[in-house]
């Protein structure tokens, strides 16, 4: 009987507390792995702007890139791709290069109050004058004998929204600039150009300078 009893608990199955207790944190770290994968992944795809954006500019899908990235609650705020209606979008504000496009900043309809005037640029352009930077507009007009008024501002603040370089020159002369002012000042100005009074473009200082 002995003998008999002691084959039979050597027969019987063990099982190993330690054993048990590896196998459910193997199981654990398996699933954590799984969850931390699947939330990586759920991403949403998003508009990015290809290169600056300024105020009154209409945009269409093909004018911007898309992103896929995980907002969580703010990701409302943004503008889902394929969220563009066919007749595209205005843009409110001024939009960075590389900036996920904000819901807040495009409008379906103009309603910036701004206007884009072309003026001619008289020599080479500061290096800060570029889509999105911010200029002061003086003008001098242009007296009888030749000569010209002190200079004063015309337009202050106002906003580059494009940089047109004449086809087949080298150099920067000839050179125009797209200007978004508001409406109110658009008939001064281009009675300044029609005149030919002397147009320069400043950069404009910073609220904080």
């Amino acid at each position: 009987m002995a003998a008999r009893r002691e084959r039979s608990e050597r027969g019987a199955l063990r099982l190993d507390p330690r054993l048990i207790i590896g196998i459910v944190l193997i199981a654990g770290s398996t699933f954590g792995v799984w969850s931390l994968v699947t939330g990586l992944d759920d991403g949403v795809e998003v508009y990015v702007a290809r290169d600056t954006l300024t105020p009154g500019t209409r945009i269409q899908a093909d004018d911007l890139a898309t992103e896929s990235v995980r907002l969580g609650a703010s990701g409302a705020r943004y503008l889902v791709a394929d969220g563009l209606p066919d007749d595209g979008l205005v843009v409110a504000r001024t939009i960075e290069a590389g900036e996920l496009v904000p819901e807040a900043a495009v409008d379906e309809t103009d309603r910036t109050g701004l206007a884009t005037v072309v003026v001619p640029s008289r020599g080479p352009l500061p290096a800060e004058i570029a889509p999105g930077a911010r200029v002061d507009v003086w003008t001098a007009k242009q007296v009888e004998r030749g000569g010209f008024e002190p200079p004063a501002v015309l337009v202050s603040d106002a906003e580059i929204a494009g940089i047109i370089e004449s086809e087949g020159m080298v150099s920067t002369d000839g050179t125009s600039v797209e200007l978004l002012i508001p409406r109110e000042k658009v008939a001064a100005l281009l009675g300044a150009l029609a005149a030919g009074d002397a147009i320069d473009l400043v950069p404009a200082r910073s609220t904080g300078e």
